[in-house]
């Protein structure tokens, strides 16, 4: 009897190993959690930890401070709430502000899984909104790490930050510094440090990543000194620290518009005030996402605190000299922004006009006057026929918002990276697959590339979560993006990893300004040089070198 008893419990042992290994209950500096473990094949599995408090609930305007702990096991099976914020109407709150909970996928093989690169996610959202909690859009979960770290061997982390009002009001003074969103992300960037070994990840490999606002905090992650010796690679994509939107210069005045709404003073009391003010009126006193032209009214963004952020961040890429950088943006980032701010833009049948143009550029060329204003326009409107068509006016459009909200900035992101660089290694690219919803008989018109945010399906393994809404193209696409993400956070190099890719990616110097054009037809071809430096010039040197009307925030190029 005992034998078969024997016989029987390795059976049910190599049952066991059949479905791939499992980290069970993990002990973190906070006590222990226990996660769920999700079957993938016979032999992978991917154990997910779901709502981990990374820090205590925040106080209003209040740094961080590490979790008290807790008693006993964490089930951690459901998402933390997302941080407070104005709902999809603007007409309400939602979330909390007990929100600093992160998120953790760890594949496994037939063995528990060691020393693995680690991938800490930051969501976009214009520092006003968004979350790595759940459900972002009708059930779609965008930011599930699953596939990820399945495809690409790499455990993921999502992380929530406080955003708008809560996150990133300041009185441009020590009574509310401000970055408080910002100070969220290190407490999670310094947490997955100190407790990522316990769940298999290797906590000198860790990789921060983000799109839209996500990106510019990736980038301001990079630039602070108060990651030094914490992240060991970076991915930025449509958005960094230089981008516009990314970085508020008089915050005071808008922090006093927040003071008015909420009937506190505006003087040197103010601070207090608002401080006693309960976050739901404060958080709608913040800014709605309003039209015309947005990327202007994004003004709940990181300020220059003069200790998260010391300098201006263009001073301060000394300090991603040793961090791998790799940074892009979406061929058209700005169809999104641009269909808000332009009349008539995405109705086929109605005209938008080039004075609408002219306007819409005047806002972003505005310190420099009208004759800043021409000279740019000029340079757009170079290769337009005598009367120009409906076409060449909207997408001129779409180019001028996509280069100054994004592409530029992210360009001079990418020079004064290689500038400062010591051990760091740099790569650029651009996406450039048509969004979905483009064509003739479709919503936008049908020479939209890659709008903002289309690059996160791809990245995330949606074709793979749900192939009947996409075809092998997109599985192709989405395949490369995992590809070189995952192989630049195992090695610092998207070439070199566990995964095959289409095309060699050469690193990006000043000589050749190599750039990956990344799209579901990629050959050898697909490597560019030089990415639309004709522009990159405009803005950056030949409208920085026009006179001011106003205080100038630009950065110029090494």
């Amino acid at each position: 009897a005992m034998e078969k008893l024997q016989i029987l419990l390795a059976f049910v042992v190599s049952l066991g190993a059949a479905s791939g290994a499992s980290l069970g209950v993990v002990q973190t500096e906070g006590g222990s959690v226990q996660g769920q473990n999700v079957a993938i094949s016979a032999s992978r599995s991917v154990d997910v930890f779901k709502g981990i408090p990374f820090a205590a609930q925040p106080g209003v305007f209040e740094k961080p401070q590490r979790h008290p702990g807790w008693e006993g096991t964490l089930k951690a099976t459901k998402f933390g709430p997302r941080c407070m914020q104005i709902d999809i109407f603007q007409t309400g709150t939602f979330g909390s502000e007990d929100c600093l909970y992160l998120n953790i996928w760890v594949p496994q093989g037939q063995q528990v899984s060691s020393n693995l690169p680690v991938m800490i996610w930051f969501f976009g959202g214009g520092f006003l909104v968004g979350g790595s909690m759940g459900p972002n859009l009708f059930d779609n979960y965008m930011y599930s790490g699953q596939e990820l770290a399945e495809m690409g061997d790499v455990i993921v982390v999502s992380v929530g930050y406080r955003v708008g009002v809560l996150g990133f009001l300041s009185t441009g003074d020590s009574g509310v510094p401000g970055n408080y969103g910002l100070w969220d992300q290190h407490a999670a960037i310094a947490w997955v440090h100190r407790n990522i070994g316990s769940f298999g990840g290797d906590p000198e490999n860790i990789t921060i990543f983000g799109e839209s606002a996500g990106g510019a905090s990736v980038s301001f992650q990079t630039l602070t000194p108060y990651n030094k010796g914490l992240v060991r690679r970076a991915i930025a994509q449509s958005g960094v620290a230089l981008c516009p939107w990314a970085l508020i210069t008089n915050p005071r005045t808008h922090a006093q518009e927040v003071a008015v709404k909420v009937g506190c003073p505006t003087d040197d009391r103010m601070a207090a005030c608002l401080r006693s003010t309960d976050p739901k009126i404060l958080t709608m006193a913040g800014p709605h996402l309003r039209p015309a032209p947005t990327t202007s009214y994004m003004y709940m963004s990181p300020v220059v605190d003069g200790d998260f952020i010391p300098d201006h961040p263009g001073n301060l890429f000394h300090n991603a000299a040793d961090i791998d950088y790799l940074s892009g943006v979406n061929n058209m980032d700005g169809h999104m922004f641009t269909s808000l701010d332009l009349p008539f833009f995405s109705d086929k049948t109605k005209e938008s006009s080039v004075e609408d143009l002219r306007t819409l550029l005047a806002t972003f060329t505005k310190d420099k006057g009208k004759e800043g204003m021409e000279v740019v326009f000029a340079d757009y409107s170079a290769n337009w026929e005598a009367t120009p068509s409906q076409e060449s006016i909207k997408r001129t459009a779409v180019e001028i918002e996509t280069d100054y909200a994004f592409l530029i900035p992210a360009q001079s992101t990418l020079f004064l990276h290689k500038d400062n660089a010591r051990t760091g290694r740099t790569y650029s690219y651009v996406l450039s697959e048509q969004n979905s919803l483009a064509g003739p008989n479709n919503l936008y018109h049908e020479w939209v590339g890659a709008d903002h945010a289309d690059d996160l399906q791809y990245l995330f393994g949606k074709p793979f979560f749900n192939p009947g809404a996409y075809g092998d193209r997109h599985r192709n696409l989405s395949s490369y993006f995992i590809a070189y993400w995952a192989n630049f956070a195992r090695t610092g190099d998207p070439n070199k990893g566990n995964l095959p890719v289409p095309v060699f990616w050469p690193e990006f110097t000043y000589n050749g300004q190599e750039y990956m054009n990344l799209n579901s037809q990629m050959s050898e071809n697909s490597v560019g040089h030089y990415m639309r430096l004709r522009y990159v010039h405009l803005w950056t040197k030949t409208l920085q070198s026009m006179p001011s009307c106003s205080s100038q925030n630009g950065v110029p190029l090494p």
